[in-house]
Protein backbone atom coordinates (compact mmCIF):
# COMPACT_ATOMS: atom_id res chain seq x y z
CA UNK A 1 0.00 0.00 0.00
CA UNK A 2 1.42 3.34 -1.07
CA UNK A 3 0.59 5.56 1.90
CA UNK A 4 1.56 8.76 0.12
CA UNK A 5 -1.06 7.92 -2.50
CA UNK A 6 -3.74 6.93 0.00
CA UNK A 7 -2.96 9.95 2.19
CA UNK A 8 -1.41 12.58 -0.13
CA UNK A 9 -0.03 15.77 1.39
CA UNK A 10 -2.41 17.82 -0.70
CA UNK A 11 -4.54 17.52 -3.84
CA UNK A 12 -3.92 19.85 -6.78
CA UNK A 13 -7.66 20.30 -7.18
CA UNK A 14 -7.91 21.98 -3.76
CA UNK A 15 -5.97 25.03 -5.01
CA UNK A 16 -8.41 27.69 -6.23
CA UNK A 17 -6.06 30.64 -6.78
CA UNK A 18 -2.32 31.29 -6.52
CA UNK A 19 -0.77 34.52 -7.82
CA UNK A 20 2.41 34.41 -5.76
CA UNK A 21 1.03 36.83 -3.18
CA UNK A 22 -2.31 35.26 -2.22
CA UNK A 23 -3.19 31.58 -2.15
CA UNK A 24 -6.82 30.45 -1.91
CA UNK A 25 -7.70 26.80 -1.30
CA UNK A 26 -10.83 24.72 -0.74
CA UNK A 27 -10.21 22.98 2.58
CA UNK A 28 -11.80 19.52 2.66
CA UNK A 29 -14.09 18.53 5.50
CA UNK A 30 -12.33 16.57 8.26
CA UNK A 31 -8.99 18.36 7.86
CA UNK A 32 -8.05 20.75 10.70
CA UNK A 33 -6.72 24.24 10.12
CA UNK A 34 -4.10 23.80 12.83
CA UNK A 35 -2.46 20.73 14.33
CA UNK A 36 -4.02 19.45 17.54
CA UNK A 37 -1.04 17.13 18.06
CA UNK A 38 2.28 18.68 16.96
CA UNK A 39 3.98 15.28 16.92
CA UNK A 40 1.48 13.93 14.36
CA UNK A 41 0.52 17.01 12.34
CA UNK A 42 -2.40 16.58 9.97
CA UNK A 43 -3.44 20.20 9.59
CA UNK A 44 -3.98 21.81 6.22
CA UNK A 45 -1.07 24.27 6.60
CA UNK A 46 1.52 21.55 7.33
CA UNK A 47 0.20 19.41 4.51
CA UNK A 48 0.16 22.33 2.08
CA UNK A 49 3.74 23.29 2.96
CA UNK A 50 4.89 19.72 2.29
CA UNK A 51 3.06 19.86 -1.04
CA UNK A 52 4.85 23.10 -1.95
CA UNK A 53 8.28 21.71 -0.99
CA UNK A 54 7.66 18.62 -3.14
CA UNK A 55 7.17 20.99 -6.07
CA UNK A 56 10.32 22.95 -5.34
CA UNK A 57 8.42 26.04 -4.19
CA UNK A 58 8.89 28.33 -1.20
CA UNK A 59 6.85 26.74 1.62
CA UNK A 60 6.20 30.03 3.41
CA UNK A 61 2.51 30.60 4.22
CA UNK A 62 1.01 33.44 6.21
CA UNK A 63 -2.09 32.26 8.04
CA UNK A 64 -4.82 34.79 8.84
CA UNK A 65 -7.93 32.65 9.41
CA UNK A 66 -8.98 29.16 10.36
CA UNK A 67 -11.93 26.84 9.91
CA UNK A 68 -13.17 24.08 12.21
CA UNK A 69 -12.03 20.58 11.29
CA UNK A 70 -15.50 19.62 10.07
CA UNK A 71 -16.18 22.86 8.17
CA UNK A 72 -15.22 22.79 4.52
CA UNK A 73 -14.47 25.66 2.22
CA UNK A 74 -12.37 28.65 1.44
CA UNK A 75 -9.11 29.42 3.22
CA UNK A 76 -6.90 32.30 2.06
CA UNK A 77 -3.20 32.59 2.93
CA UNK A 78 -0.33 34.83 1.93
CA UNK A 79 2.70 33.56 0.03
CA UNK A 80 4.98 36.54 0.84
CA UNK A 81 5.95 38.05 4.17
CA UNK A 82 5.85 41.63 2.84
CA UNK A 83 2.09 41.47 2.13
CA UNK A 84 1.20 40.10 5.59
CA UNK A 85 0.68 43.46 7.36
CA UNK A 86 -1.83 44.69 4.76
CA UNK A 87 -3.84 41.46 4.83
CA UNK A 88 -3.70 41.20 8.63
CA UNK A 89 -4.99 44.76 8.96
CA UNK A 90 -8.03 43.89 6.85
CA UNK A 91 -8.87 40.85 8.95
CA UNK A 92 -8.37 42.75 12.20
CA UNK A 93 -10.36 45.72 10.91
CA UNK A 94 -13.24 43.45 9.79
CA UNK A 95 -13.11 44.70 6.20
CA UNK A 96 -12.76 41.14 4.89
CA UNK A 97 -16.18 39.88 3.79
CA UNK A 98 -16.84 36.20 4.51
CA UNK A 99 -19.91 34.29 3.36
CA UNK A 100 -20.83 30.82 4.59
CA UNK A 101 -23.52 28.35 3.60
CA UNK A 102 -25.35 26.14 6.07
CA UNK A 103 -28.16 23.59 5.86
CA UNK A 104 -30.83 23.51 8.56
CA UNK A 105 -34.03 21.50 9.00
CA UNK A 106 -36.22 24.61 9.17
CA UNK A 107 -36.05 28.41 9.28
CA UNK A 108 -39.19 30.47 9.96
CA UNK A 109 -37.89 33.83 8.77
CA UNK A 110 -38.50 34.95 5.19
CA UNK A 111 -36.31 38.05 4.99
CA UNK A 112 -32.81 38.80 6.19
CA UNK A 113 -32.14 38.52 9.92
CA UNK A 114 -29.20 39.64 12.03
CA UNK A 115 -28.22 37.46 14.97
CA UNK A 116 -26.42 39.37 17.70
CA UNK A 117 -25.44 37.31 20.74
CA UNK A 118 -22.91 37.23 23.56
CA UNK A 119 -20.90 34.00 23.51
CA UNK A 120 -18.71 32.30 26.09
CA UNK A 121 -17.41 28.75 26.56
CA UNK A 122 -19.12 26.36 28.97
CA UNK A 123 -17.32 23.99 31.35
CA UNK A 124 -16.76 21.49 28.52
CA UNK A 125 -15.30 24.03 26.10
CA UNK A 126 -18.37 24.27 23.83
CA UNK A 127 -19.64 27.79 23.14
CA UNK A 128 -22.98 29.03 24.43
CA UNK A 129 -25.13 32.14 24.27
CA UNK A 130 -25.26 34.03 27.57
CA UNK A 131 -27.64 36.76 28.65
CA UNK A 132 -26.78 39.89 30.56
CA UNK A 133 -23.26 40.91 31.40
CA UNK A 134 -20.61 38.22 31.59
CA UNK A 135 -16.92 38.94 32.08
CA UNK A 136 -15.72 36.39 29.51
CA UNK A 137 -18.46 36.89 26.90
CA UNK A 138 -17.77 38.26 23.42
CA UNK A 139 -20.32 39.66 21.00
CA UNK A 140 -20.98 37.67 17.80
CA UNK A 141 -22.83 39.13 14.83
CA UNK A 142 -24.12 37.00 11.94
CA UNK A 143 -26.37 38.15 9.10
CA UNK A 144 -28.68 35.40 7.84
CA UNK A 145 -30.82 35.08 4.74
CA UNK A 146 -32.57 32.19 3.02
CA UNK A 147 -30.92 31.03 -0.16
CA UNK A 148 -33.19 28.06 -0.93
CA UNK A 149 -35.99 25.93 0.51
CA UNK A 150 -36.81 22.36 -0.48
CA UNK A 151 -39.10 19.85 1.25
CA UNK A 152 -38.90 21.85 4.47
CA UNK A 153 -35.12 21.87 4.48
CA UNK A 154 -33.37 25.23 4.14
CA UNK A 155 -30.05 26.41 2.72
CA UNK A 156 -28.93 29.56 4.54
CA UNK A 157 -26.41 32.16 3.51
CA UNK A 158 -24.45 33.59 6.44
CA UNK A 159 -22.31 36.70 6.53
CA UNK A 160 -20.08 36.67 9.58
CA UNK A 161 -19.36 40.17 10.79
CA UNK A 162 -17.30 38.85 13.70
CA UNK A 163 -15.09 35.77 13.94
CA UNK A 164 -15.88 33.99 17.19
CA UNK A 165 -15.27 30.30 17.86
CA UNK A 166 -18.16 28.19 16.50
CA UNK A 167 -20.03 31.45 15.89
CA UNK A 168 -22.44 30.32 13.18
CA UNK A 169 -23.00 26.93 14.80
CA UNK A 170 -23.91 28.15 18.26
CA UNK A 171 -25.96 31.13 17.08
CA UNK A 172 -28.10 29.04 14.73
CA UNK A 173 -28.56 26.40 17.43
CA UNK A 174 -29.66 29.14 19.83
CA UNK A 175 -32.14 30.29 17.17
CA UNK A 176 -33.55 26.71 17.20
CA UNK A 177 -32.07 25.87 13.82
CA UNK A 178 -28.88 23.88 14.50
CA UNK A 179 -26.80 23.09 11.44
CA UNK A 180 -27.37 19.63 9.96
CA UNK A 181 -24.73 17.13 11.04
CA UNK A 182 -23.54 19.20 14.02
CA UNK A 183 -22.58 16.75 16.79
CA UNK A 184 -21.94 19.45 19.39
CA UNK A 185 -24.98 21.69 19.04
CA UNK A 186 -27.65 19.11 18.24
CA UNK A 187 -28.02 19.28 14.47
CA UNK A 188 -30.31 16.90 12.55
CA UNK A 189 -28.74 13.80 10.93
CA UNK A 190 -26.46 14.42 7.95
CA UNK A 191 -23.37 12.70 6.52
CA UNK A 192 -21.17 15.58 7.74
CA UNK A 193 -21.40 19.05 9.27
CA UNK A 194 -23.15 20.99 6.50
CA UNK A 195 -21.29 24.25 7.01
CA UNK A 196 -19.17 25.61 4.17
CA UNK A 197 -17.00 28.72 3.84
CA UNK A 198 -18.23 29.81 0.42
CA UNK A 199 -16.67 33.18 -0.46
CA UNK A 200 -14.09 35.63 0.84
CA UNK A 201 -13.53 39.17 -0.42
CA UNK A 202 -10.72 41.63 0.39
CA UNK A 203 -8.43 44.25 -1.15
CA UNK A 204 -5.54 42.60 -2.95
CA UNK A 205 -2.32 43.71 -1.19
CA UNK A 206 -0.48 44.44 -4.46
CA UNK A 207 -3.17 45.63 -6.90
CA UNK A 208 -5.28 47.39 -4.23
CA UNK A 209 -8.38 46.14 -6.03
CA UNK A 210 -11.09 44.11 -4.31
CA UNK A 211 -10.91 40.42 -5.18
CA UNK A 212 -13.36 37.67 -4.34
CA UNK A 213 -12.52 33.99 -4.02
CA UNK A 214 -15.15 31.26 -4.03
CA UNK A 215 -15.08 27.57 -3.03
CA UNK A 216 -17.55 25.38 -4.93
CA UNK A 217 -20.52 24.09 -2.93
CA UNK A 218 -19.94 20.42 -2.01
CA UNK A 219 -22.31 17.86 -3.55
CA UNK A 220 -23.32 16.78 -0.04
CA UNK A 221 -25.32 19.99 0.36
CA UNK A 222 -27.43 19.36 -2.75
CA UNK A 223 -27.96 15.71 -1.82
CA UNK A 224 -29.13 16.57 1.70
CA UNK A 225 -31.43 19.33 0.48
CA UNK A 226 -33.15 16.88 -1.89
CA UNK A 227 -33.21 13.71 0.20
CA UNK A 228 -32.17 14.46 3.77
CA UNK A 229 -29.90 11.96 5.49
CA UNK A 230 -29.45 8.89 3.27
CA UNK A 231 -28.49 6.53 6.14
CA UNK A 232 -27.98 3.05 4.63
CA UNK A 233 -29.15 4.30 1.22
CA UNK A 234 -25.70 5.87 0.91
CA UNK A 235 -24.50 2.45 -0.32
CA UNK A 236 -26.77 2.76 -3.35
CA UNK A 237 -25.40 6.15 -4.45
CA UNK A 238 -21.88 5.67 -5.82
CA UNK A 239 -20.83 9.33 -5.61
CA UNK A 240 -22.14 9.74 -2.05
CA UNK A 241 -20.41 6.50 -1.04
CA UNK A 242 -17.11 7.62 -2.56
CA UNK A 243 -17.30 10.98 -0.75
CA UNK A 244 -18.05 9.35 2.60
CA UNK A 245 -15.12 6.93 2.24
CA UNK A 246 -12.80 9.77 1.19
CA UNK A 247 -13.84 11.85 4.21
CA UNK A 248 -13.10 8.95 6.54
CA UNK A 249 -9.70 8.37 4.95
CA UNK A 250 -8.78 12.07 5.19
CA UNK A 251 -9.66 12.10 8.89
CA UNK A 252 -7.02 9.39 9.51
CA UNK A 253 -4.20 11.27 7.76
CA UNK A 254 -2.05 11.56 10.92
CA UNK A 255 -2.28 7.82 11.55
CA UNK A 256 -1.87 6.83 7.91
CA UNK A 257 1.27 8.92 7.48
CA UNK A 258 2.81 8.14 10.90
CA UNK A 259 5.02 5.35 9.47
CA UNK A 260 8.66 6.35 9.78
CA UNK A 261 8.11 8.41 12.93
CA UNK A 262 8.63 7.45 16.58
CA UNK A 263 4.84 7.12 16.86
CA UNK A 264 4.41 4.82 13.87
CA UNK A 265 0.96 3.24 13.89
CA UNK A 266 -0.06 0.71 11.25
CA UNK A 267 -3.27 -0.65 12.80
CA UNK A 268 -6.27 1.64 13.32
CA UNK A 269 -9.95 2.16 12.49
CA UNK A 270 -10.46 3.66 9.03
CA UNK A 271 -14.28 3.74 8.95
CA UNK A 272 -16.41 3.61 12.08
CA UNK A 273 -20.01 2.96 11.13
CA UNK A 274 -22.44 5.85 11.84
CA UNK A 275 -19.58 7.96 13.20
CA UNK A 276 -18.36 8.21 9.59
CA UNK A 277 -21.89 8.28 8.08
CA UNK A 278 -21.52 4.68 6.89
CA UNK A 279 -23.94 2.64 9.05
CA UNK A 280 -23.27 -1.05 9.46
CA UNK A 281 -19.73 -0.78 8.08
CA UNK A 282 -16.47 -0.83 10.03
CA UNK A 283 -13.11 -0.96 8.27
CA UNK A 284 -9.72 -1.40 9.93
CA UNK A 285 -6.20 -0.95 8.63
CA UNK A 286 -3.72 -3.72 9.47
CA UNK A 287 -0.39 -2.92 7.89
CA UNK A 288 -0.93 -3.07 4.13
CA UNK A 289 -4.37 -4.69 4.36
CA UNK A 290 -7.93 -3.77 5.28
CA UNK A 291 -10.47 -5.74 7.28
CA UNK A 292 -14.08 -4.87 6.39
CA UNK A 293 -16.74 -5.75 8.95
CA UNK A 294 -20.35 -5.78 7.75
CA UNK A 295 -22.96 -5.73 10.50
CA UNK A 296 -26.14 -7.70 9.90
CA UNK A 297 -29.26 -5.85 8.81
CA UNK A 298 -28.54 -3.86 5.65
CA UNK A 299 -26.52 -6.19 3.45
CA UNK A 300 -29.22 -8.35 1.93
CA UNK A 301 -28.49 -7.03 -1.55
CA UNK A 302 -25.29 -8.72 -2.83
CA UNK A 303 -24.73 -5.85 -5.28
CA UNK A 304 -24.55 -3.41 -2.38
CA UNK A 305 -21.87 -5.49 -0.67
CA UNK A 306 -19.80 -5.86 -3.83
CA UNK A 307 -20.07 -2.12 -4.53
CA UNK A 308 -18.66 -1.33 -1.10
CA UNK A 309 -15.81 -3.81 -1.44
CA UNK A 310 -14.90 -2.36 -4.85
CA UNK A 311 -14.79 1.18 -3.44
CA UNK A 312 -12.66 0.03 -0.51
CA UNK A 313 -10.26 -1.79 -2.82
CA UNK A 314 -9.86 1.40 -4.84
CA UNK A 315 -8.32 3.05 -1.76
CA UNK A 316 -5.09 1.22 -2.51
CA UNK A 317 -4.62 -1.52 0.13
CA UNK A 318 -2.89 -4.77 -0.86
CA UNK A 319 -5.92 -6.85 0.08
CA UNK A 320 -9.26 -6.84 1.92
CA UNK A 321 -10.53 -9.43 4.40
CA UNK A 322 -14.25 -9.72 5.14
CA UNK A 323 -16.03 -10.34 8.44
CA UNK A 324 -19.83 -10.71 8.47
CA UNK A 325 -21.01 -9.87 11.95
CA UNK A 326 -24.47 -10.89 13.19
CA UNK A 327 -26.46 -8.56 15.45
CA UNK A 328 -25.61 -10.71 18.47
CA UNK A 329 -22.09 -12.03 17.80
CA UNK A 330 -22.02 -13.61 21.28
CA UNK A 331 -24.65 -16.13 20.11
CA UNK A 332 -22.46 -17.35 17.25
CA UNK A 333 -20.99 -20.70 18.24
CA UNK A 334 -18.38 -20.99 15.49
CA UNK A 335 -16.76 -17.64 14.67
CA UNK A 336 -14.40 -19.32 12.19
CA UNK A 337 -17.08 -20.37 9.70
CA UNK A 338 -16.09 -19.68 6.10
CA UNK A 339 -19.44 -17.96 5.38
CA UNK A 340 -18.85 -15.60 8.31
CA UNK A 341 -15.11 -14.96 8.08
CA UNK A 342 -13.51 -16.21 4.83
CA UNK A 343 -9.89 -17.25 5.26
CA UNK A 344 -8.83 -15.70 1.98
CA UNK A 345 -9.11 -12.01 1.13
CA UNK A 346 -12.14 -11.04 -0.94
CA UNK A 347 -10.03 -8.52 -2.83
CA UNK A 348 -6.30 -8.43 -3.51
CA UNK A 349 -3.52 -10.59 -2.09
CA UNK A 350 -3.34 -12.37 1.31
CA UNK A 351 -1.46 -11.11 4.35
CA UNK A 352 1.05 -13.26 6.29
CA UNK A 353 -0.66 -15.75 8.62
CA UNK A 354 0.66 -13.78 11.60
CA UNK A 355 1.11 -10.09 10.99
CA UNK A 356 3.16 -7.63 13.03
CA UNK A 357 1.52 -4.22 13.41
CA UNK A 358 2.61 -1.08 15.23
CA UNK A 359 0.90 1.16 17.75
CA UNK A 360 2.85 4.28 18.65
CA UNK A 361 6.04 2.38 17.76
CA UNK A 362 5.22 -0.75 19.82
CA UNK A 363 4.83 -4.09 18.02
CA UNK A 364 1.73 -6.28 18.38
CA UNK A 365 0.53 -9.37 16.53
CA UNK A 366 -2.62 -9.90 14.50
CA UNK A 367 -4.16 -12.66 12.39
CA UNK A 368 -6.52 -11.46 9.69
CA UNK A 369 -7.74 -14.90 8.58
CA UNK A 370 -8.45 -16.33 12.04
CA UNK A 371 -12.23 -15.99 12.34
CA UNK A 372 -14.07 -12.85 13.41
CA UNK A 373 -11.33 -11.70 15.79
CA UNK A 374 -7.86 -10.61 14.74
CA UNK A 375 -6.12 -10.93 18.11
CA UNK A 376 -6.08 -7.24 19.04
CA UNK A 377 -8.84 -4.73 19.78
CA UNK A 378 -7.93 -1.51 17.99
CA UNK A 379 -10.29 0.71 20.00
CA UNK A 380 -7.98 0.18 23.02
CA UNK A 381 -4.95 1.80 21.37
CA UNK A 382 -5.10 5.01 23.45
CA UNK A 383 -5.61 3.00 26.64
CA UNK A 384 -2.63 0.78 25.84
CA UNK A 385 -0.53 3.91 25.39
CA UNK A 386 -1.76 5.18 28.78
CA UNK A 387 -0.91 1.85 30.42
CA UNK A 388 2.57 1.94 28.89
CA UNK A 389 3.17 5.42 30.28
CA UNK A 390 1.96 4.60 33.81
CA UNK A 391 3.47 1.12 34.33
CA UNK A 392 7.12 1.80 35.21
CA UNK A 393 8.05 -0.24 38.30
CA UNK A 394 4.47 -1.47 38.86
CA UNK A 395 2.80 -4.82 39.38
CA UNK A 396 -0.07 -5.29 36.92
CA UNK A 397 -3.02 -7.69 36.77
CA UNK A 398 -4.56 -7.91 33.29
CA UNK A 399 -8.00 -9.54 33.47
CA UNK A 400 -9.78 -10.85 30.35
CA UNK A 401 -6.36 -10.43 28.78
CA UNK A 402 -7.11 -12.30 25.53
CA UNK A 403 -3.76 -12.24 23.62
CA UNK A 404 -2.16 -10.00 26.28
CA UNK A 405 -1.87 -6.74 24.35
CA UNK A 406 -2.29 -4.71 27.57
CA UNK A 407 0.43 -6.84 29.16
CA UNK A 408 2.79 -6.09 26.27
CA UNK A 409 2.10 -2.38 26.77
CA UNK A 410 2.70 -2.61 30.53
CA UNK A 411 5.99 -4.53 30.26
CA UNK A 412 7.19 -2.24 27.47
CA UNK A 413 6.52 0.63 29.85
CA UNK A 414 8.56 -0.97 32.65
CA UNK A 415 6.14 -3.13 34.67
CA UNK A 416 8.18 -5.49 36.87
CA UNK A 417 5.44 -8.05 37.54
CA UNK A 418 2.38 -9.00 35.51
CA UNK A 419 -0.34 -11.64 35.68
CA UNK A 420 -2.44 -12.17 32.54
CA UNK A 421 -5.73 -13.98 33.14
CA UNK A 422 -8.06 -15.32 30.45
CA UNK A 423 -10.39 -18.29 30.05
CA UNK A 424 -8.73 -19.21 26.72
CA UNK A 425 -5.41 -21.11 26.99
CA UNK A 426 -4.87 -20.62 23.24
CA UNK A 427 -5.16 -16.83 23.48
CA UNK A 428 -2.75 -16.77 26.41
CA UNK A 429 -0.27 -18.94 24.51
CA UNK A 430 -0.35 -16.50 21.64
CA UNK A 431 0.29 -13.67 24.10
CA UNK A 432 3.19 -15.49 25.72
CA UNK A 433 4.74 -16.23 22.32
CA UNK A 434 4.46 -12.59 21.29
CA UNK A 435 6.12 -11.42 24.49
CA UNK A 436 8.88 -14.00 24.16
CA UNK A 437 9.63 -13.00 20.57
CA UNK A 438 9.74 -9.32 21.63
CA UNK A 439 12.19 -10.13 24.45
CA UNK A 440 9.73 -9.03 27.14
CA UNK A 441 9.54 -12.22 29.21
CA UNK A 442 13.00 -11.56 30.68
CA UNK A 443 11.94 -8.13 31.96
CA UNK A 444 10.64 -9.06 35.39
CA UNK A 445 8.19 -11.72 36.60
CA UNK A 446 5.32 -12.54 34.24
CA UNK A 447 2.73 -15.31 34.52
CA UNK A 448 -0.21 -16.44 32.40
CA UNK A 449 -3.27 -18.00 34.04
CA UNK A 450 -5.98 -19.81 32.06
CA UNK A 451 -8.92 -19.41 34.43
CA UNK A 452 -12.24 -17.66 34.90
CA UNK A 453 -11.47 -14.08 36.02
CA UNK A 454 -13.86 -14.16 39.00
CA UNK A 455 -12.33 -17.37 40.34
CA UNK A 456 -8.82 -16.03 39.96
CA UNK A 457 -9.77 -12.77 41.70
CA UNK A 458 -11.26 -14.69 44.63
CA UNK A 459 -8.10 -16.81 44.99
CA UNK A 460 -5.83 -13.76 44.78
CA UNK A 461 -7.87 -11.98 47.48
CA UNK A 462 -7.68 -14.98 49.80
CA UNK A 463 -3.87 -14.96 49.36
CA UNK A 464 -3.82 -11.22 50.13
CA UNK A 465 -2.17 -10.51 46.77
CA UNK A 466 -2.19 -6.88 45.68
CA UNK A 467 -1.36 -5.06 42.45
CA UNK A 468 -0.58 -1.45 41.62
CA UNK A 469 -2.64 -1.53 38.42
CA UNK A 470 -5.59 -3.77 37.56
CA UNK A 471 -6.99 -3.78 34.02
CA UNK A 472 -10.59 -4.81 33.36
CA UNK A 473 -11.66 -5.15 29.73
CA UNK A 474 -14.36 -7.83 29.79
CA UNK A 475 -16.54 -8.77 26.84
CA UNK A 476 -20.11 -7.50 26.99
CA UNK A 477 -21.27 -11.10 27.30
CA UNK A 478 -19.28 -14.22 28.14
CA UNK A 479 -19.87 -17.74 29.39
CA UNK A 480 -17.28 -19.97 31.03
CA UNK A 481 -17.58 -23.23 32.97
CA UNK A 482 -17.65 -21.15 36.14
CA UNK A 483 -20.32 -18.57 35.30
CA UNK A 484 -22.07 -16.33 32.81
CA UNK A 485 -21.12 -12.64 32.71
CA UNK A 486 -23.28 -9.80 31.39
CA UNK A 487 -21.62 -6.39 31.62
CA UNK A 488 -24.85 -4.44 32.06
CA UNK A 489 -25.76 -6.30 35.26
CA UNK A 490 -22.49 -7.77 36.57
CA UNK A 491 -19.88 -5.02 36.19
CA UNK A 492 -20.24 -3.68 39.72
CA UNK A 493 -19.60 -7.15 41.14
CA UNK A 494 -16.54 -7.50 38.91
CA UNK A 495 -15.20 -4.11 39.99
CA UNK A 496 -15.64 -5.01 43.68
CA UNK A 497 -13.62 -8.19 43.17
CA UNK A 498 -10.91 -6.24 41.34
CA UNK A 499 -10.74 -3.54 44.02
CA UNK A 500 -10.10 -6.27 46.60
CA UNK A 501 -6.64 -6.87 45.09
CA UNK A 502 -5.79 -3.23 44.33
CA UNK A 503 -3.06 -1.75 46.51
CA UNK A 504 -3.60 1.56 48.36
CA UNK A 505 -3.01 4.36 45.85
CA UNK A 506 -3.39 1.84 43.03
CA UNK A 507 -5.25 2.34 39.78
CA UNK A 508 -8.08 0.42 38.18
CA UNK A 509 -8.51 0.79 34.41
CA UNK A 510 -12.09 -0.24 33.74
CA UNK A 511 -13.50 -0.51 30.22
CA UNK A 512 -16.71 -1.66 28.60
CA UNK A 513 -17.90 -1.71 25.00
CA UNK A 514 -21.47 -2.68 25.92
CA UNK A 515 -23.62 -0.34 23.84
CA UNK A 516 -26.36 -0.38 26.48
CA UNK A 517 -24.06 1.13 29.14
CA UNK A 518 -23.62 4.89 28.86
CA UNK A 519 -20.94 6.92 30.61
CA UNK A 520 -23.23 7.93 33.48
CA UNK A 521 -24.26 4.36 34.19
CA UNK A 522 -20.66 3.18 33.99
CA UNK A 523 -19.42 5.82 36.42
CA UNK A 524 -22.25 4.88 38.77
CA UNK A 525 -21.22 1.22 38.62
CA UNK A 526 -17.62 2.10 39.60
CA UNK A 527 -18.82 4.45 42.35
CA UNK A 528 -21.15 1.79 43.76
CA UNK A 529 -18.28 -0.72 43.74
CA UNK A 530 -15.99 1.51 45.81
CA UNK A 531 -18.71 2.20 48.38
CA UNK A 532 -19.80 -1.43 48.68
CA UNK A 533 -16.28 -2.74 49.22
CA UNK A 534 -15.24 0.03 51.63
CA UNK A 535 -12.48 1.52 49.47
CA UNK A 536 -12.00 5.27 49.05
CA UNK A 537 -11.59 6.57 45.51
CA UNK A 538 -9.34 9.58 45.15
CA UNK A 539 -10.45 10.09 41.55
CA UNK A 540 -12.62 8.48 38.88
CA UNK A 541 -11.65 9.96 35.53
CA UNK A 542 -13.07 9.49 32.05
CA UNK A 543 -10.35 8.61 29.56
CA UNK A 544 -10.42 10.28 26.12
CA UNK A 545 -12.17 8.60 23.22
CA UNK A 546 -9.98 7.25 20.40
CA UNK A 547 -10.33 9.81 17.60
CA UNK A 548 -10.45 7.15 14.90
CA UNK A 549 -13.63 5.76 16.51
CA UNK A 550 -15.96 8.78 16.19
CA UNK A 551 -19.35 8.46 17.86
CA UNK A 552 -22.60 8.59 15.88
CA UNK A 553 -24.32 11.97 15.74
CA UNK A 554 -25.90 12.65 19.12
CA UNK A 555 -24.53 9.41 20.61
CA UNK A 556 -21.64 8.14 22.67
CA UNK A 557 -18.69 6.00 21.55
CA UNK A 558 -19.28 2.31 22.18
CA UNK A 559 -16.08 2.08 24.28
CA UNK A 560 -16.25 3.71 27.71
CA UNK A 561 -13.04 3.84 29.78
CA UNK A 562 -12.55 5.01 33.36
CA UNK A 563 -9.39 5.29 35.44
CA UNK A 564 -10.10 4.90 39.15
CA UNK A 565 -7.34 5.87 41.59
CA UNK A 566 -7.57 4.78 45.24
CA UNK A 567 -6.57 6.91 48.18
CA UNK A 568 -3.14 6.05 49.53
CA UNK A 569 -4.32 5.45 53.09
CA UNK A 570 -4.75 1.82 54.18
CA UNK A 571 -8.41 0.87 54.61
CA UNK A 572 -9.59 -0.88 57.75
CA UNK A 573 -10.57 -4.51 57.22
CA UNK A 574 -11.09 -6.42 54.01
CA UNK A 575 -13.87 -5.83 51.48
CA UNK A 576 -16.97 -8.01 51.94
CA UNK A 577 -17.09 -11.27 50.03
CA UNK A 578 -19.48 -11.36 47.08
CA UNK A 579 -21.68 -14.32 46.31
CA UNK A 580 -20.56 -16.16 43.21
CA UNK A 581 -23.08 -16.74 40.40
CA UNK A 582 -21.44 -20.01 39.41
Amino acid sequence: MDRTRVWPDFEDSYVLHDDGALLAIAKPVGVPSQAADPSLPDDVVTRLRAWLVARGQDPYLGVHQRLDRDTSGLLMMTRRRDVNPQVAAQFEGRSVEKTYLACVASWPEKGSVTLRDALEPDENGAMRVVHGKSKGAKVAVTHVKVRRREKGRVLLELVLETGRTHQARVQLAHARAPIAGDPIYGGPPAPRLLLHAHTLSLLHPTTKKRVTFSAPIPDDFELWMRHGDLKERIYDDERALERAIRRAVDRRFALGRSVGTSRATTAFRLINEEGDALPGLAVDVYGEHLVAQLYDGIWGDPARRERVLDKLHAIGADGIYLKLRPKQANTLVDTHREDVAPKMPVRGSPAPEELTVLEEGVSYRARLADGLSTGIFLDQRANRVSVRHMSAGLSVANLFSYTCAFTVAAVTGGAVRTVSVDASPLALERGRDAMKEAGLLDRGEHSFVAEDAFRWLAKAARKNETFDLVILDPPSYSTTRARRFVASSDYTELAIAALAILAPGGRLLACTNHRGINRTKFRRALGDATRQCGRAAKQIKDLPDPHDFPAPLGGEPHLKSLLLTLETRVEQGRPPKMKSKV
